[in-house]
């Protein structure tokens, strides 16, 4: 038991800067989604922040693309996903104002939040400033290695 307790107070006092990514990939809101899927198959991430300058106005996932296409689906269906993905932009598919958290957040707080409500990635931002993102995954790494 006195393990389980020194595990839980570790969680609540570590900080999402310990498990955050800090190079973030970002694309501004006029980015074409065919931009986008690549930038996913490239760096192979699941989520990146849409800005509109240095502001945070959304992110999109690899699973809002996904949703869109046929690709996932049907085999030889690569024509009708260009055409889908050349009929909408990227705020149309994001999700718009995202949940935040800062750098100095417990990653108790934050698994609370994933707990809580259906994101699986947030933006880290401190000042107004993107500094990092966080996924779930990221909890989950950081939870094996604690218990």
């Amino acid at each position: 038991m006195a393990q389980t307790n020194s595990a839980m107070e570790k969680i609540n006092q570590d900080t999402v800067s310990s498990i955050m990514t800090p190079d973030v990939h970002v694309i501004q809101e006029n980015t074409p989604l065919q931009d986008v899927v690549r930038l996913f198959r490239k760096l192979n991430i699941r989520h990146v922040p849409v800005v509109s300058g240095v502001k945070v106005i959304g992110i999109i996932s690899r699973t809002d693309i996904n949703r869109l296409t046929f690709g996932a689906l049907i085999e030889n269906q690569e024509d009708a996903d260009e055409v889908i993905l050349e009929m909408l932009n990227v705020s149309q598919v994001m999700a718009a104002k995202p949940k935040s958290i800062t750098s100095s957040a417990s990653i108790k707080e934050l698994a609370e939040i994933f707990v809580k409500q259906e994101y699986h990635a947030i933006p880290v931002i401190d000042n107004d400033e993107l500094v990092g993102i966080v996924t779930t995954t990221d909890v989950i790494e950081y939870l094996l290695t604690k218990l």
